[in-house]
């Protein structure tokens, strides 16, 4: 479980990892040391895995975005496929799913031709890979990996008031 202060703490790093332990402490109002022990033990634990530079595709020239359902022919569970399509350098997500398909793959790529492309070549010439679909993403209007943190059961509801717990009382008259 994490409390409020380590909620703080992610919160911020979610928004800036290049955030300084000086700038988390006077943020928390803990030491820095404790700030450090703090991360190094979530990340220990797995709750914190690791820190990217989020890079603008656009300007890398991959600004194309497509979401390709892959159908497989492999045993149910397995994710041998799955694997693979993951190892395609144009490959920035896959999702095992139920239904008709097997996969949801997120690519870019520079344009339709790429796709194309990536589509006969990559994933089409896998052999376990039986057929696709693909959607073309003509604009994004949200796009994030932040993570909306659970709510802290001891936090303050709207306008500073604790909640409630247990069953609401009738108003009086």
């Amino acid at each position: 479980m994490i409390d409020s202060i380590d909620r703080t703490i992610i919160s911020i790093l979610q928004k800036d990892a290049r955030t300084s332990h000086a700038e988390l402490a006077r943020r928390t109002g803990i030491a820095p040391s404790a700030i450090l022990a703090r991360i190094r033990k979530m990340e220990e634990s797995g709750l914190i895995r690791g820190y990217e530079a989020r890079l603008d595709p656009k300007r890398l020239g991959a600004s194309l975005v497509a979401f390709v359902f892959v159908h497989a022919e492999e045993r149910v569970g397995g994710v041998d496929t799955g694997r693979q399509i993951g190892r395609i350098p144009e490959v920035q997500e896959v999702h095992q799913i139920a239904g008709e398909d097997c996969y949801l793959v997120k690519v870019r790529v520079a344009d339709t031709e790429a796709l194309g492309r990536l589509l006969r070549e990559s994933i089409g010439s896998l052999p376990s890979v039986r057929s696709t679909r693909t959607t073309i993403v003509l604009s994004s209007v949200k796009e994030t990996a932040l993570l909306a943190l659970p709510a802290d059961p001891g936090a303050r509801g709207v306008g500073g008031r604790a909640r409630r717990r247990g069953p609401a009382r009738p108003k009086e008259r």
